[in-house]
């Protein structure tokens, strides 16, 4: 069977889009037939979320493909993430659904910059976000997760931290650590940064009932006017767990979908600019089906680099919980 690369939406060129449900089958027994874990974020399309064994975070899911015993990882979210899941699983195929995800956050550091900065900084260990390429975790003492940030930061000797590459998460970090100087990289989310405080403050004002929940890859502001600050996975388990009626969420739109399939006696309420990643979005049924028929494209990390960003990874892994 040769496979047919569509757009996100599913559609193949050469005859309309395939059934979903088909598709989904199919991808399903050649899951089985190549030994194939299916790994997809929160912020995927819901025909992907569908066909995954397993729906997270970005951390999360790579440590599900390294708990996994399959000998094939099929990752369906953006490059620094299937990155991660090679770093951790040396030994595994990693594959990346469509290589055109990209993230733009992670793509506002380089390695070179970092090592830049490191020069003007000597002594000054260096934080990062797991949502960076594997080479600027490589270059760094630790990595931290939106989750454990305050727990990671607080293992760090001295009193300047150098912390990338999100300045928005830096910034929550700082009110939550005061005692630390935290230095900030100028790198953002382009779907948290753009959320407008009038639209959020109008929809408060319309359920004044409703929890509202927001990711700290917002800016202050909006932060400001949350009643829950948190990670994707951290937001989908309060929702879950509340006994409110209304939920207003400040984070991209893909966490709805298992929100809804779960609670739909609830209502999950989203600003009127759509919170959309438009690199997640890529990921297509169509996608997947094609790196399970030809093995591509596989994400591999070279072991110069693996090795100290691994390090990295696993020093923050060995940090106890706030």
């Amino acid at each position: 069977m040769t496979g047919t690369r569509g757009p996100a939406g599913g559609g193949n060129g050469a005859g309309g889009r395939r059934d979903a449900e088909a598709l989904k089958r199919r991808i399903r027994e050649l899951a089985e037939e190549r030994d194939a874990v299916i790994i997809s974020h929160y912020y995927c399309v819901p025909d992907v979320h569908d066909v995954a064994d397993f729906v997270g975070d970005s951390l999360g899911l790579s440590q599900e493909a390294r708990r996994s015993p399959r000998a094939v990882v099929v990752f369906c979210g953006v490059h620094f993430m299937a990155e991660t899941a090679s770093v951790l699983c040396p030994d595994k195929t990693v594959l990346l659904a469509n290589p055109d995800a990209g993230c733009p956050m992670a793509d506002m550091i380089t390695p070179e910059a970092l090592r830049r900065r490191k020069e003007e900084l000597p002594g000054v260990p260096v934080l990062t976000y797991v949502n960076s390429s594997a080479a600027v975790k490589a270059l760094s003492d630790l990595c931290c997760t939106s989750a454990n940030v305050t727990a990671v930061m607080r293992s760090l000797e001295g009193d300047r931290v150098l912390m990338t590459p999100d300045r928005n998460l830096a910034l929550r970090t700082q009110s939550l650590v005061p005692e630390k100087e935290i230095l900030l990289w100028p790198g953002f989310c382009p779907t948290h940064h753009r959320l407008n405080l009038a639209e959020v403050r109008k929809l408060k004002e319309e359920h004044p009932g409703a929890l509202v929940l927001a990711h700290p890859e917002c800016q202050p502001k909006i932060l400001a006017e949350a009643d829950v600050v948190g990670s994707t996975s951290g937001i989908i388990k309060t929702c879950l767990e509340s006994d409110r009626e209304e939920f207003v969420i400040l984070t991209e739109e893909g966490v709805i979908y298992p929100l809804r399939r779960q609670r739909p006696d609830r209502a999950f309420l989203t600003p009127a600019t759509p919170m959309v990643c438009p690199n997640m979005k890529k990921n297509s049924l169509e996608d997947v089906l094609h790196a399970l028929e030809t093995l591509t494209p596989v994400i591999k990390v070279p072991e110069e680099i693996r090795v100290p960003a691994l390090r990295a990874v696993e020093r923050m892994l060995a940090v106890p919980r706030d």
